[in-house]
């Protein structure tokens, strides 16, 4: 780092050189007397854990001691930056191929706010089924997705989805949305993409099955057949035998509640088609494993509270470094945007 005004620096290998205050690095840039390889190295540490834990990194790697408000100011500002200069619509994956669908998943997980209060932070991810890779037993894993991340309210966060959604060009028949049952997630599909595929998280049904058996059946074998043969009985698109089982078998609000819950999802719960579609994925732990990645690796951990604008600006960072496109904070440091605004 360097002051605005002529200072001498010690190096070790060079020894001491003069920067003149007229100097680069001595008016600043960005509103910061940084380097531009510093303030890329700051914000780097900073949007990976916590600006405290970046002091000592940076100290570590670089020899120069930052101050952890340093590293916020500089991170915090960069994240606003990228928030204001990315294209809503920009595509990161490459084309989707003839014989490939769009997945595009959605889901809300809560952060602390300064005011003690939780707020949603709403987080899409798009992946083709050809970058799902399966190696024998092993757990599958996506090699690359596209992310979005938005604490604020549902409306501005669909319209995001749906540019990034576009810049992909792809049919309807050719889109293909996981959700669980959260009735936003499912309308916005319904009114912006109502000819695409949507499936309601096999996953999630499974477990609102398991809930009901628990609390109706207190022999756990009876229990247990009851439900793998449910759970069967969905997997081969026999959610209608599933909701006759339920009614035969109580009258319940727990049979009620879970009855409607199937009621209103039929429609996204052909799981043997869907099993046959592209990947054949039928549940959301894409988005569940988005929300740990994204956001709660950074942003939840322990005391932290977060402003609206801190959040969004954090998210904005690791949005950008989770689509592999860091390559644009880099080209933030070689520009002036403080000056230019």
């Amino acid at each position: 780092m360097f002051h605005a005004m002529s200072v001498k620096k010690n190096l070790t290998t060079l020894g001491w050189i003069e920067v003149n205050n007229q100097h680069p690095f001595s008016t600043g840039h960005n509103g910061f007397q940084i380097s531009s390889l510093m303030q890329e190295q700051i914000v780097y540490v900073g949007h990976l854990d916590c600006y405290q834990k970046g002091n000592e990194i940076l100290e570590k790697l670089t020899s120069v001691k930052v101050s952890a408000s340093q590293i916020y100011r500089v991170t915090d500002a960069y994240g606003e930056q990228i928030g204001k200069t990315t294209d809503p619509g920009e595509r990161t994956l490459p084309p989707v191929m003839e014989n490939e669908v769009l997945y595009v998943e959605a889901d809300g997980g809560m952060i602390l706010t300064r005011k003690d209060e939780w707020k949603e932070v709403k987080v899409g991810r798009l992946f083709k089924s050809g970058d799902c890779i399966h190696a024998g037993e092993k757990p599958g894993w996506i090699r690359h997705s596209q992310y979005k991340a938005l604490l604020g309210n549902s409306k501005t966060f669909c319209q995001q989805m749906e540019d990034m959604i576009d810049a992909y060009r792809v049919n309807n028949e050719k889109l293909v949305f996981i959700s669980d049952g959260a009735p936003w997630i499912k309308n916005w599909i319904e009114d912006a993409y109502p000819q695409a595929i949507s499936i309601l998280d096999y996953y999630h049904a499974a477990e609102h099955l398991h809930g009901f058996a628990e609390k109706h059946f207190k022999d756990e074998k009876k229990r247990k057949r009851w439900t793998e043969k449910q759970k069967e009985l969905l997997l081969q698109s026999k959610v209608a035998n599933v909701i006759k089982n339920i009614k035969r078998l109580s009258d319940s609000k727990e049979a009620l509640q879970l009855i409607e819950y199937y009621e209103s999802n039929k429609q996204r719960m052909d799981y043997s088609r869907y099993k046959k579609i592209g990947a054949g994925i039928m549940g959301s732990g894409a988005i569940e494993s988005a929300h740990r990645t994204v956001v709660q690796k950074r942003m939840k951990l322990s005391g932290q509270r977060w402003s609206g604008a801190g959040a969004q600006n954090m998210l904005n960072l690791r949005v950008t470094s989770m689509n592999e496109r860091w390559d644009k904070i880099i080209a933030l440091t070689k520009t002036d945007f403080k000056r230019a605004a």
